[in-house]
């Protein structure tokens, strides 16, 4: 779909438009936007952005996912208990080197099975092994990773996962 016809019937041109849903991905309210244009002379409603937002958006993210270059080959990996409307669930997260959250999965059990489903789409979104994993001591991640990615180096020192020991151990 070209410019012309995704801006159709918009008062401001396509420029301002892009701004302001730029501004908003940097987690500015809508209100924060509509002083900052306004700063650059720019009158609009903080409706007007919301509005842009919810339609553009979806829009934006989508091309930047198409234009991502990859991820890291390094996840610190890590799990938490949430609850959600009373009913505890595992929360697991795998982050790169560079701190982008690669994948996120909730499961109501915390065993081997579910982490070997998590490692899955790891992969699958990675693309392949990763060379280096930093996790906790749960047996479960030592299960998945003797079966689904035995050559990936893994650590699991306390406080590996912190960034600042991170940095100075895989520097």
């Amino acid at each position: 779909m070209n410019q012309s016809n995704t801006y159709k019937r918009h008062r401001f041109p396509p420029e301002i438009i892009q701004y302001a849903v730029l501004y908003h991905r940097f987690n500015l309210s809508h209100c924060d936007i509509e002083d900052l244009m306004s700063q650059l002379g720019i009158e609009l409603s903080y409706e007007s952005i919301r509005l842009w937002c919810n339609k553009f958006g979806p829009k934006f993210a989508h091309r930047q996912r198409r234009k991502h270059q990859g991820y890291g080959d390094t996840y610190l990996i890590d799990e938490v208990f949430v609850k959600i409307e009373g009913e505890q669930y595992y929360l697991c997260r795998a982050v790169d080197q560079d701190g982008e959250v690669v994948d996120v999965f909730l499961q109501k059990r915390r065993n081997g099975k579910t982490v070997k489903r998590f490692f899955k789409r790891l992969l699958r979104k990675h693309g392949g092994e990763p060379q280096k994993i930093v996790t906790d001591k749960l047996r479960s991640y030592g299960v998945a990773h003797r079966e689904l990615i035995p050559e990936t180096i893994q650590n699991t020192l306390q406080y590996a996962n912190s960034p600042l020991i991170f940095r100075t151990q895989w520097s």
